[in-house]
């Protein structure tokens, strides 16, 4: 069964920090391109930052100073670190995969996606 799972998320407060992850089962993340995408309430899902199959890495200037994104083969998991969160960075956090991806950003290119997990800032 293919299936991707987010985990990692929680409430945390301003100026923090968290890591999620996102594990694999059922196929090789490997061999897929991996992007994270976030969705607040009332907003459609943004593309946040990606990573490819040779370590080239894409992401949105809202975020690459703040996001950070890591394989670990091993685990057949990615990471996407994020620093210095802010209220904004308030959503749902979801993980997807794809074979072919030309719009690393973009949700329509992805084949898998996990579920999600919520991430909160509040004070």
């Amino acid at each position: 069964q293919v299936q991707l799972v987010e985990s990692g998320g929680g409430k945390v407060q301003p100026g923090e920090s968290l890591k999620l992850s996102c594990t694999a089962s059922g196929f090789s993340l490997n061999s897929y391109v991996v992007g994270w995408f976030r969705q607040a309430p009332g907003k459609e899902r943004e593309g946040l930052i990606s990573i490819g199959r040779d370590g080239g890495i894409h992401y949105s200037n809202s975020v690459k100073d703040r996001f950070t994104i890591s394989r670990d083969t091993g685990r057949n998991t990615v990471y996407l670190q994020v620093n210095n969160l802010e209220s904004e960075d308030t959503a749902v956090y979801y993980c997807a995969a794809g074979f072919i991806v030309p719009e690393r950003l973009k949700v329509y290119d992805y084949d898998y996606w996990g579920q999600g997990t919520q991430v909160t800032v509040s004070s």
